[in-house]
């Protein structure tokens, strides 16, 4: 709104402003709804543990309440004393301290879902903080007085620590936080004499520090906070049946948009969605109030304040979208009726004993919206049946029979009123089916089985997602697409065949599933020099950018299609390797390049390793060092240090690009028993240090200790002679590089 009233002004009125404003505003939502997914599928992973949690307590709880007990008459068979009260009773243990400890999941889980790389690192990083967070703000709370110093209800025990009330915003705001410094800093590279605790190890160290000072700051900002969000609780409390149809249809508008979560896990888990004092403890959050009641003995009926937020989908998902299936199955095509029979009916039955809604939802979101947005109507409607009708049947995760059956039968219809389930839910299957079909027939809608197509599925978000690609491709504002990356995952027998992807300073490292479907023609027309394949291992080499390339392939990976490529029967003959053919010509220059090491020097094809002695990636030299220091051979400049340090680049002063590798397989030492003097960009003499190794540990750890000096850009004219094999010290001419006319 503020980008459109401000490119209303007049002097910002010309079309190519008005274009570069509006593109910046497109962007920007798109980052803002880019990162709004990401944190609610990170939701995703701590959420997802509550149907067994809830499993646990809802078995548990229930069969250890002495209330339930009585009332079934199985106080001989499950009472106090017998063996099967004494496994529920562990079962209730169990799913209790998954439920108290939500804030704890929720820090590590929302870290794990928001990192990018090393997402143990950020798992770790964020459950130090957690603690140190609120072990700060316990500290605070005793400096200044105590609890009795607090508003009731402020404080509560988090894992022992005294600390605020915070819910599972504290650990979401943990999550984040540490998300976000482990993005930043998991590469930093520290001084030499701090080096130890550069890269990953950084990450638990400046959380920790950021989170101790967050601590303190809570212990002031978070009262304040924690009041006003008991009065958005009250609102909501407050709204009625009008606030409970609204919430239900939100719920469901924004399930294609993957943001459900984001929006409904702050009525389920923090004071948004109420306060209830339940066994004299202050409990905050609709799902954790109907748990807490459902462990304790005495409650006549659950809170429907709290199971406003929960209830409704259970005539919705075990009876609306069923009818909807039916429909669309009485609508197809006599002669596709089978085969669509087959579909809906498994998707109904997920609907309707897990609540999993996805493939039905889905598949007429996709070819009807229309029938999506009276979906989400109905919705809102079904939350606000089962709140007038005063349902109070809570669930874990989804709304299917399991839950029903769980939190509303097995409690018991005068606690919970589930009966009313089945009531609404039954006019809900009419409904669903006789409107459905309607609009179906009426509108010609392309439900599975009613167009010409031969292909019959039910639609995932993945292909709502691949439609919004096209649409933008359409619109021309689709992203270049990695040609490279696809030729290398094709190469290399598709994404399901890769298992890990990796480099060293020259050439991509690669495990695959199936040595079979390697295509070694296809991977060398990506621009690759050669190509080692050994077993379920493949070596494609691409000299110093082979980094750039790895980074590429990892991103390209990210969305992939998920499946295997078979090598074609009738293959393209790859192109032939062109024979080495004996340089002709007069010599008009020669460049002399000395040993960067002290040792024993000996012809590439001597390298124990099939890409340095074939030559693949150049021409030159290898030294068998008796000693680990690197110089440099020539006057030039540094053009890279590989991480792990166990290679360096230069570019000479006469234009020639080096390689010295040290060792053999050394890139899997991640930079143990290395250390550098120079950086990218650095301009050194001949003779200056670049880098320097433990010869022992080297000797100890890698496969060989052989170091090979190449050239690795040599043009036709350009011809690598050997000056020297045998003992040489750096320093002493080991390869020359005759220029011919």
């Amino acid at each position: 709104m503020l980008v459109d009233a401000f490119l209303r002004t007049k002097h910002l009125k010309h079309p190519y402003i008005q274009k570069i404003f509006k593109k910046g505003e497109n962007v920007m939502k798109d980052k803002i709804f880019g990162i709004l997914q990401r944190v609610g599928r990170s939701f995703m992973l701590p959420i997802a543990i509550l149907p067994v949690a809830g499993l646990f307590l809802g078995l548990g709880g229930s069969f250890t309440n002495e209330t339930m007990i009585q009332a079934y008459g199985l106080t001989g068979l499950i009472g106090p004393g017998t063996f099967i009260y004494s496994i529920l009773s562990v079962m209730n243990a169990a799913g209790n301290v998954v439920f108290g400890n939500l804030p704890l999941l929720f820090a590590m889980g929302v870290a794990i879902g928001m990192a990018k790389k090393e997402k143990d690192v950020a798992a770790l990083s964020a459950a130090i903080a957690f603690l140190i967070m609120h072990a700060s703000i316990s500290a605070m709370i005793n400096i200044n007085g105590g609890t009795d110093a607090l508003l009731s209800g402020a404080s509560t025990s988090v894992l022992g620590i005294t600390s605020l009330q915070m819910g599972v915003f504290g650990g979401i705001i943990v999550g984040l936080g540490v998300a976000a410094l482990h993005n930043k800093f998991y590469k930093i590279e520290l001084p030499q004499v701090l080096s130890f605790f550069g890269g990953t190890r950084f990450v638990p160290i400046v959380s920790a520090i950021t989170y101790l000072i967050v601590g303190i700051l809570m212990f002031y900002i978070w009262p304040p906070i924690q009041g006003g969000i008991y009065k958005v609780g009250d609102l909501v409390l407050r709204s009625g049946y009008a606030g409970t149809w609204l919430y239900g249809l939100m719920e469901r508008l924004l399930i294609p948009f993957g943001l459900h979560h984001v929006f409904y896990l702050p009525f389920w888990q923090t004071a948004v969605g109420g306060t209830a004092t339940v066994g004299g403890k202050v409990i905050e959050g609709a799902q954790n109030i109907f748990f807490a009641e459902l462990g304790t003995p005495g409650i006549t009926h659950f809170s429907v304040s709290a199971t406003r937020f929960m209830s409704g989908k259970f005539p919705l998902m075990i009876f609306g979208l069923p009818g909807a299936a039916l429909a669309m199955y009485r609508c197809a095509k006599p002669e596709k009726r089978k085969v669509v029979g087959g579909l809906l009916l498994s998707a109904a039955l997920t609907s309707m004993l897990t609540g999993i809604t996805e493939p039905i939802e889905f598949t007429f979101l996709f070819v009807a919206p229309l029938l999506y947005g009276i979906h989400c109507v109905f919705a809102g409607l079904a939350y606000m049946f089962m709140h007038m009708l005063n349902v109070g049947v809570g669930m874990t995760f989804s709304g299917g029979f399991i839950d029903l059956f769980l939190f509303g039968i097995l409690q018991g219809n005068a606690k919970t009123s589930w009966i009313w389930v089945a009531v609404v839910g039954i006019a809900y299957f009419v409904v669903y089916y006789v409107l459905f079909s309607f609009l179906i027939k009426k509108l010609d809608l392309k439900t599975p089985g009613r167009d010409d197509s031969e292909e019959v599925k039910l639609y995932r978000r993945s292909d709502l997602d691949a439609k919004k690609k096209g649409n933008n491709a359409d619109n021309g504002e689709s992203e270049s697409i990695d040609e490279l990356s696809a030729m290398i995952c094709q190469g290399l027998g598709g994404k399901k065949n890769i298992s890990d992807v990796d480099c060293c300073a020259t050439r991509l490292r690669c495990t695959v599933v199936k040595s079979e479907l390697v295509n070694e023609a296809l991977l060398k027309q990506t621009g690759a020099s050669g190509v080692v394949h050994k077993g379920v291992g493949v070596q494609i080499i691409y000299g110093p950018r082979v980094t750039v390339i790895k980074s590429n392939l990892e991103d390209y990976l990210i969305a992939a299609p998920d499946e295997e490529v078979a090598i074609d029967a009738v293959e393209e003959k790859a192109p032939e390797m062109p024979t080495e053919k004996e340089a002709e010509g007069k010599v008009v220059n020669t460049i002399v390049l000395s040993s960067p090491l002290t040792g024993d020097a000996k012809d590439l094809s001597e390298a124990p390793d099939e890409a340095f002695a074939s030559k693949m990636m150049g021409d030159g030299a290898v030294v068998i060092p008796s000693n680990g220091d690197v110089v440099a051979p020539a006057d030039g400049e540094v053009s890279f240090v590989f991480p792990s340090k166990h290679a360096v680049g230069l570019t000479t002063t006469d234009g020639l690009e080096l390689l010295i590798h040290i060792g053999i397989d050394t890139v899997k030492l991640d930079g143990k028993g290395f250390e550098t003097f120079v950086k990218e960009g650095d301009k050194v003499k001949k003779g200056d240090k670049l880098l320097s190794f433990d010869l022992e540990f080297i000797k100890e750890n890698a496969p060989s200790i052989a170091s090979p000096c190449i050239c690795t850009a040599l043009s036709s004219k350009q011809k690598v002679r050997l000056l020297k094999t045998g003992d040489i010290k750096a320093g002493e001419d080991l390869i020359a590089i005759d220029v011919l006319e």
